[in-house]
Protein backbone atom coordinates (compact mmCIF):
# COMPACT_ATOMS: atom_id res chain seq x y z
CA UNK A 1 0.00 0.00 0.00
CA UNK A 2 1.08 3.47 -0.84
CA UNK A 3 1.55 5.72 2.06
CA UNK A 4 -0.37 9.27 1.22
CA UNK A 5 1.85 12.21 0.64
CA UNK A 6 2.46 14.35 3.03
CA UNK A 7 3.52 17.04 0.31
CA UNK A 8 0.74 20.15 0.80
CA UNK A 9 -0.77 20.69 -2.45
CA UNK A 10 0.85 24.06 -4.45
CA UNK A 11 -1.29 27.21 -4.28
CA UNK A 12 -1.63 29.07 -7.06
CA UNK A 13 -0.07 32.77 -6.38
CA UNK A 14 -3.13 35.51 -5.33
CA UNK A 15 -4.51 37.46 -8.37
CA UNK A 16 -2.71 40.75 -8.39
CA UNK A 17 -4.87 43.88 -6.76
CA UNK A 18 -7.82 44.90 -8.71
CA UNK A 19 -7.40 42.60 -11.30
CA UNK A 20 -10.76 40.88 -10.82
CA UNK A 21 -9.98 37.47 -11.33
CA UNK A 22 -7.53 35.30 -12.19
CA UNK A 23 -4.84 35.64 -15.33
CA UNK A 24 -3.94 32.81 -17.00
CA UNK A 25 -0.06 32.56 -17.78
CA UNK A 26 0.21 32.66 -21.40
CA UNK A 27 -2.13 35.56 -21.80
CA UNK A 28 0.73 37.89 -22.55
CA UNK A 29 1.98 35.27 -25.45
CA UNK A 30 -1.24 35.10 -26.89
CA UNK A 31 -1.66 38.97 -26.87
CA UNK A 32 1.58 39.61 -28.44
CA UNK A 33 0.85 36.59 -31.13
CA UNK A 34 -2.18 39.01 -32.34
CA UNK A 35 -0.34 42.22 -32.17
CA UNK A 36 2.57 39.97 -34.07
CA UNK A 37 -0.17 39.37 -36.99
CA UNK A 38 -2.21 42.65 -37.07
CA UNK A 39 1.60 44.40 -37.23
CA UNK A 40 2.21 42.13 -40.53
CA UNK A 41 -1.19 42.67 -42.18
CA UNK A 42 -0.30 46.17 -42.05
CA UNK A 43 3.09 46.25 -43.26
CA UNK A 44 1.99 44.29 -46.14
CA UNK A 45 0.25 47.18 -47.56
CA UNK A 46 3.12 49.41 -47.24
CA UNK A 47 5.81 50.02 -50.17
CA UNK A 48 9.78 50.28 -49.26
CA UNK A 49 9.51 53.73 -49.71
CA UNK A 50 6.97 54.01 -47.10
CA UNK A 51 3.82 54.96 -48.83
CA UNK A 52 0.79 52.94 -48.60
CA UNK A 53 1.03 50.17 -51.33
CA UNK A 54 -2.00 50.84 -54.10
CA UNK A 55 -4.61 47.85 -53.64
CA UNK A 56 -3.69 46.60 -57.58
CA UNK A 57 -0.09 46.53 -56.68
CA UNK A 58 -0.23 44.01 -54.24
CA UNK A 59 -1.30 41.36 -56.94
CA UNK A 60 0.89 40.51 -60.06
CA UNK A 61 -1.10 41.47 -63.50
CA UNK A 62 -2.18 38.94 -65.49
CA UNK A 63 -0.40 40.00 -68.24
CA UNK A 64 3.06 39.23 -66.86
CA UNK A 65 4.91 36.13 -67.04
CA UNK A 66 5.15 34.14 -63.52
CA UNK A 67 8.70 34.83 -63.72
CA UNK A 68 8.09 38.59 -63.94
CA UNK A 69 6.23 38.20 -59.83
CA UNK A 70 8.80 37.85 -57.38
CA UNK A 71 6.43 36.21 -54.73
CA UNK A 72 3.05 34.75 -53.98
CA UNK A 73 0.52 38.23 -53.97
CA UNK A 74 -0.86 36.92 -50.70
CA UNK A 75 2.63 36.97 -48.45
CA UNK A 76 2.87 39.93 -47.13
CA UNK A 77 6.40 41.75 -47.59
CA UNK A 78 8.87 42.34 -45.18
CA UNK A 79 8.81 45.29 -43.35
CA UNK A 80 11.05 48.61 -45.24
CA UNK A 81 14.49 48.89 -44.83
CA UNK A 82 15.00 52.23 -43.54
CA UNK A 83 16.43 54.56 -45.69
CA UNK A 84 19.78 55.84 -46.22
CA UNK A 85 19.67 59.66 -46.06
CA UNK A 86 22.41 60.07 -48.49
CA UNK A 87 21.11 57.73 -51.31
CA UNK A 88 19.61 60.13 -54.21
CA UNK A 89 16.33 59.01 -55.21
CA UNK A 90 15.78 56.06 -58.37
CA UNK A 91 13.47 58.20 -60.86
CA UNK A 92 12.42 55.94 -63.34
CA UNK A 93 11.45 57.98 -66.46
CA UNK A 94 8.98 55.66 -68.82
CA UNK A 95 7.34 57.08 -72.21
CA UNK A 96 3.93 56.23 -71.38
CA UNK A 97 1.14 54.27 -73.33
CA UNK A 98 -2.46 54.02 -73.58
CA UNK A 99 -2.24 50.43 -72.90
CA UNK A 100 -3.33 49.78 -69.63
CA UNK A 101 -0.99 47.05 -69.61
CA UNK A 102 2.12 49.19 -69.65
CA UNK A 103 1.34 50.88 -66.47
CA UNK A 104 0.86 47.81 -64.67
CA UNK A 105 4.20 46.32 -66.36
CA UNK A 106 6.11 49.28 -65.31
CA UNK A 107 5.11 49.37 -61.73
CA UNK A 108 5.71 45.34 -61.12
CA UNK A 109 9.31 46.25 -62.35
CA UNK A 110 9.73 48.87 -60.35
CA UNK A 111 8.59 46.70 -57.23
CA UNK A 112 11.20 44.30 -58.20
CA UNK A 113 14.18 47.04 -58.13
CA UNK A 114 12.87 48.01 -54.95
CA UNK A 115 12.94 44.07 -53.72
CA UNK A 116 16.81 44.11 -55.24
CA UNK A 117 17.93 47.89 -53.71
CA UNK A 118 15.63 47.58 -49.76
CA UNK A 119 15.73 51.23 -48.67
CA UNK A 120 15.91 53.05 -51.76
CA UNK A 121 13.30 55.69 -52.91
CA UNK A 122 12.23 54.29 -56.30
CA UNK A 123 9.68 56.49 -57.97
CA UNK A 124 8.15 57.02 -61.58
CA UNK A 125 7.78 60.04 -63.82
CA UNK A 126 6.27 60.10 -67.24
CA UNK A 127 6.83 61.78 -70.73
CA UNK A 128 3.69 61.68 -71.71
CA UNK A 129 0.36 59.83 -71.97
CA UNK A 130 0.11 58.25 -68.04
CA UNK A 131 0.19 60.16 -64.73
CA UNK A 132 2.52 60.84 -62.82
CA UNK A 133 4.18 62.77 -64.85
CA UNK A 134 8.16 63.69 -64.83
CA UNK A 135 7.18 67.56 -64.01
CA UNK A 136 4.94 66.42 -61.12
CA UNK A 137 7.35 63.89 -59.66
CA UNK A 138 9.64 66.25 -59.85
CA UNK A 139 7.91 68.81 -58.07
CA UNK A 140 7.22 66.27 -55.32
CA UNK A 141 11.11 66.22 -54.73
CA UNK A 142 12.31 69.61 -53.75
CA UNK A 143 15.31 69.70 -52.26
CA UNK A 144 16.04 66.46 -52.85
CA UNK A 145 18.85 64.62 -54.98
CA UNK A 146 17.60 62.09 -57.78
CA UNK A 147 19.20 60.27 -60.94
CA UNK A 148 16.80 60.12 -63.63
CA UNK A 149 17.12 57.24 -65.61
CA UNK A 150 15.28 56.58 -68.92
CA UNK A 151 12.99 53.40 -69.15
CA UNK A 152 14.60 53.76 -73.09
CA UNK A 153 16.40 51.67 -75.17
CA UNK A 154 18.65 54.13 -76.87
CA UNK A 155 19.84 57.76 -77.78
CA UNK A 156 16.83 59.54 -78.74
CA UNK A 157 15.08 62.88 -78.75
CA UNK A 158 13.41 61.75 -75.44
CA UNK A 159 16.90 61.02 -74.11
CA UNK A 160 19.12 63.90 -75.41
CA UNK A 161 16.55 66.70 -75.15
CA UNK A 162 13.01 65.98 -73.30
CA UNK A 163 14.90 64.74 -70.15
CA UNK A 164 17.60 67.31 -69.43
CA UNK A 165 14.61 70.01 -70.41
CA UNK A 166 12.63 68.20 -67.50
CA UNK A 167 15.54 68.71 -64.97
CA UNK A 168 16.63 72.17 -66.03
CA UNK A 169 13.06 72.65 -65.40
CA UNK A 170 12.85 71.49 -61.79
CA UNK A 171 16.17 73.76 -60.53
CA UNK A 172 14.62 72.88 -56.80
CA UNK A 173 15.97 69.33 -57.43
CA UNK A 174 19.28 68.45 -57.76
CA UNK A 175 19.60 65.75 -60.90
CA UNK A 176 21.47 63.87 -62.59
CA UNK A 177 20.78 62.10 -65.98
CA UNK A 178 21.36 58.48 -66.90
CA UNK A 179 22.37 56.90 -70.23
CA UNK A 180 19.55 54.75 -71.69
CA UNK A 181 19.27 51.09 -70.81
CA UNK A 182 20.81 49.94 -73.99
CA UNK A 183 22.62 48.80 -75.32
CA UNK A 184 24.35 46.70 -72.73
CA UNK A 185 24.45 42.72 -72.38
CA UNK A 186 21.46 43.20 -69.73
CA UNK A 187 19.21 43.38 -72.54
CA UNK A 188 20.31 40.73 -74.55
CA UNK A 189 19.59 38.20 -71.63
CA UNK A 190 16.52 39.48 -70.82
CA UNK A 191 15.75 39.39 -75.22
CA UNK A 192 16.74 35.75 -75.05
CA UNK A 193 14.78 34.89 -72.04
CA UNK A 194 11.71 36.27 -73.69
CA UNK A 195 12.56 34.56 -76.92
CA UNK A 196 12.68 31.21 -74.48
CA UNK A 197 9.38 31.79 -73.23
CA UNK A 198 7.93 32.05 -76.84
CA UNK A 199 9.06 29.08 -77.78
CA UNK A 200 12.57 29.65 -78.99
CA UNK A 201 15.20 26.07 -78.75
CA UNK A 202 18.33 26.90 -77.84
CA UNK A 203 19.25 23.54 -79.67
CA UNK A 204 18.63 26.01 -82.96
CA UNK A 205 21.98 27.73 -82.35
CA UNK A 206 23.84 27.78 -85.60
CA UNK A 207 20.68 26.54 -87.53
CA UNK A 208 20.71 27.13 -91.46
CA UNK A 209 17.05 27.61 -91.18
CA UNK A 210 16.21 30.00 -88.09
CA UNK A 211 16.83 33.85 -87.72
CA UNK A 212 15.44 36.89 -85.36
CA UNK A 213 13.95 39.76 -86.11
CA UNK A 214 14.26 43.01 -83.40
CA UNK A 215 11.21 44.30 -83.53
CA UNK A 216 12.25 48.44 -81.67
CA UNK A 217 10.03 51.47 -82.24
CA UNK A 218 12.47 53.08 -84.60
CA UNK A 219 13.43 57.21 -84.22
CA UNK A 220 15.01 59.45 -86.81
CA UNK A 221 18.17 59.56 -84.44
CA UNK A 222 20.70 57.89 -86.17
CA UNK A 223 22.32 56.99 -83.06
CA UNK A 224 19.28 55.63 -81.61
CA UNK A 225 19.37 53.17 -84.52
CA UNK A 226 23.00 52.76 -84.30
CA UNK A 227 22.07 51.78 -80.78
CA UNK A 228 19.10 49.43 -82.11
CA UNK A 229 21.94 47.35 -84.47
CA UNK A 230 24.02 47.41 -81.46
CA UNK A 231 21.73 45.16 -79.76
CA UNK A 232 20.96 43.18 -82.61
CA UNK A 233 24.38 41.88 -83.31
CA UNK A 234 24.99 41.30 -79.62
CA UNK A 235 21.80 38.91 -79.59
CA UNK A 236 22.80 37.53 -82.87
CA UNK A 237 26.21 36.25 -80.72
CA UNK A 238 23.96 35.06 -78.01
CA UNK A 239 21.90 33.09 -80.84
CA UNK A 240 24.20 32.04 -83.14
CA UNK A 241 21.34 32.99 -86.03
CA UNK A 242 21.43 35.72 -87.59
CA UNK A 243 18.85 38.90 -85.68
CA UNK A 244 17.72 41.49 -88.37
CA UNK A 245 16.48 45.25 -86.57
CA UNK A 246 13.53 46.21 -87.72
CA UNK A 247 10.98 48.91 -87.20
CA UNK A 248 7.78 49.81 -86.40
CA UNK A 249 8.07 53.69 -87.39
CA UNK A 250 10.71 55.88 -88.67
CA UNK A 251 12.92 53.40 -90.04
CA UNK A 252 13.20 50.24 -92.40
CA UNK A 253 12.83 47.47 -92.84
CA UNK A 254 9.50 46.99 -91.40
CA UNK A 255 8.79 43.47 -89.55
CA UNK A 256 6.89 42.28 -92.44
CA UNK A 257 9.54 43.34 -94.72
CA UNK A 258 12.33 41.72 -92.60
CA UNK A 259 10.41 38.33 -92.49
CA UNK A 260 10.60 38.35 -95.67
CA UNK A 261 13.82 38.81 -96.31
CA UNK A 262 14.98 36.47 -94.12
CA UNK A 263 12.78 33.75 -95.83
CA UNK A 264 14.15 34.71 -99.44
CA UNK A 265 17.66 33.78 -97.42
CA UNK A 266 15.98 29.82 -96.46
CA UNK A 267 15.75 31.28 -93.11
CA UNK A 268 11.59 30.17 -92.36
CA UNK A 269 12.14 29.64 -88.48
CA UNK A 270 12.11 32.69 -87.53
CA UNK A 271 10.77 34.71 -83.63
CA UNK A 272 9.93 38.17 -83.44
CA UNK A 273 11.94 39.34 -80.77
CA UNK A 274 9.98 42.49 -79.03
CA UNK A 275 12.78 45.48 -78.07
CA UNK A 276 10.17 47.10 -75.99
CA UNK A 277 10.20 48.24 -72.31
CA UNK A 278 6.44 47.11 -71.67
CA UNK A 279 3.22 46.77 -73.85
CA UNK A 280 2.15 49.77 -76.24
CA UNK A 281 1.10 50.74 -79.86
CA UNK A 282 4.30 49.57 -81.35
CA UNK A 283 4.95 46.57 -79.65
CA UNK A 284 1.12 45.13 -80.75
CA UNK A 285 1.58 46.13 -84.34
CA UNK A 286 5.21 44.38 -84.15
CA UNK A 287 3.46 40.98 -83.05
CA UNK A 288 -0.16 41.33 -85.66
CA UNK A 289 2.42 41.49 -88.15
CA UNK A 290 4.51 38.28 -87.57
CA UNK A 291 2.93 34.97 -88.60
CA UNK A 292 4.49 33.02 -86.52
CA UNK A 293 5.72 34.43 -82.45
CA UNK A 294 6.34 37.10 -81.30
CA UNK A 295 8.53 37.13 -77.43
CA UNK A 296 6.48 39.35 -75.08
CA UNK A 297 8.16 43.17 -74.20
CA UNK A 298 11.03 43.41 -71.64
CA UNK A 299 8.57 44.28 -68.77
CA UNK A 300 9.70 43.30 -65.78
CA UNK A 301 12.47 40.59 -66.54
CA UNK A 302 14.89 40.28 -63.91
CA UNK A 303 17.71 41.25 -66.16
CA UNK A 304 15.86 44.71 -66.52
CA UNK A 305 15.37 45.43 -62.77
CA UNK A 306 19.11 44.76 -62.34
CA UNK A 307 20.09 47.47 -65.44
CA UNK A 308 17.96 49.95 -64.39
CA UNK A 309 20.46 49.72 -60.71
CA UNK A 310 23.08 49.63 -63.35
CA UNK A 311 22.80 52.73 -64.87
CA UNK A 312 21.91 54.59 -61.72
CA UNK A 313 24.89 53.33 -59.75
CA UNK A 314 26.79 54.27 -63.25
CA UNK A 315 25.45 58.19 -62.78
CA UNK A 316 25.98 57.83 -59.24
CA UNK A 317 30.07 57.25 -59.96
CA UNK A 318 30.45 60.03 -62.74
CA UNK A 319 32.05 63.03 -61.60
CA UNK A 320 30.26 65.44 -63.20
CA UNK A 321 27.10 66.85 -61.46
CA UNK A 322 25.20 66.39 -64.56
CA UNK A 323 27.09 63.37 -65.80
CA UNK A 324 25.19 62.67 -69.37
CA UNK A 325 27.59 62.77 -72.14
CA UNK A 326 30.24 61.06 -70.91
CA UNK A 327 27.78 57.93 -69.65
CA UNK A 328 26.39 58.27 -72.94
CA UNK A 329 29.48 57.93 -74.63
CA UNK A 330 30.46 55.24 -72.99
CA UNK A 331 27.01 53.78 -72.83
Amino acid sequence: MTEPSTQQPRQSPPPPAGSGGTVPLDSTAQLLTRITAQLGTQLSLVSRNGTRRPMHRTRPSEALRPSDTLRPSAAPRPPAAPRSPDAPTLLVVAHGSRDPQALRTVMALLDRVRDLRPGLDVRLGHIELNRPLLPDTLDGLRGADAVLVPLLLGRGHHVKHDLPAAAAAAPAVRTRVAAPLGPHPLLVEALYGRLVEAGWDPADQGSRSAAVVLAAAGSRDPDSAQDTRRTARMLAERLGVPVVPAYASAGTPTVPAALRALAARGRHRTFVASYFTAPGRFASAAAGAAPRTTALPLGAHPAMARLLLHRYDQALSATAPSGMVSLLASA
